[in-house]
């Protein structure tokens, strides 16, 4: 296999406290980093402000992309401007910017160092839709691709080449990465059958 994939089941995650709620880390590169160090290149999380108002942690050598699950949000950046944000709406920022938050909400955080470019999108599924995602080694100028998807309603099926396939539910994480080099992948997400609907945050990194 030319790709390493991990899958982090909803109750394999780990939940800590910080200023303004909980957060939960889904994945960091490398793995062996860690958050409070800032010696990551990337990190994935989720987080649940539960305060109506709260500061955020100040990261200035990092880009921040946040996007909502659940709740509306006001993003106040000091001395600049806001923003407010609704349910898979996005906004992407300084990490370094003094951003207050005014609204309880469930986020989906990507924060990435210098030399990685990341994005997210959300993907929408119902009467039985799919979305294919295919990466070609020339449409990428760096050498590691990483493709995370996060399942926030519903059951999905995640196909990789055609040759692996596994379930996320409501919850789970699963994070696949390979080198730029290698000449094509092919991801499907596919609904379950048998659902109303479901959808999946996808965070593309590369670097």
């Amino acid at each position: 296999m030319s790709y390493s994939i991990k899958v982090i089941k909803k109750h394999m995650q780990i939940t800590t406290a910080w200023s303004g709620g909980t957060t939960t880390q889904l994945a960091i590169y490398p793995e062996h980093a860690e958050y409070n160090k800032r010696n990551f290149l990337w990190r994935i999380s989720t987080a649940r402000i539960q305060d109506e108002q709260s500061l955020f942690t100040c990261l200035p050598e990092f880009w921040r992309k946040l996007m909502i699950i659940e709740g509306e949000v006001i993003l106040e950046y000091e001395g600049s401007h806001q923003v407010g944000l609704k349910p898979y709406e996005q906004e992407s920022f300084s990490g370094g910017w003094v951003t207050r938050s005014m609204g309880k909400v469930t986020d989906f955080n990507l924060i990435t160092a210098a030399g990685c470019r990341g994005e997210l999108e959300a993907l929408f599924m119902k009467d039985g839709t799919s979305h294919e995602i295919e990466c070609h080694k020339d449409d990428v100028e760096f050498s590691l691709v990483t493709e995370a998807f996060y399942c926030t309603e519903g059951r999905v099926n995640v196909s990789i080449n055609e040759d692996q396939s596994l379930w996320l539910e409501t919850g789970d994480f699963c994070v696949l990465s390979w080198r730029a080099s290698l000449d094509k992948v092919k991801i499907k997400i596919s609904q379950f059958s048998n659902e109303s609907a479901a959808c999946v945050i996808r965070a593309r990194i590369v670097n």
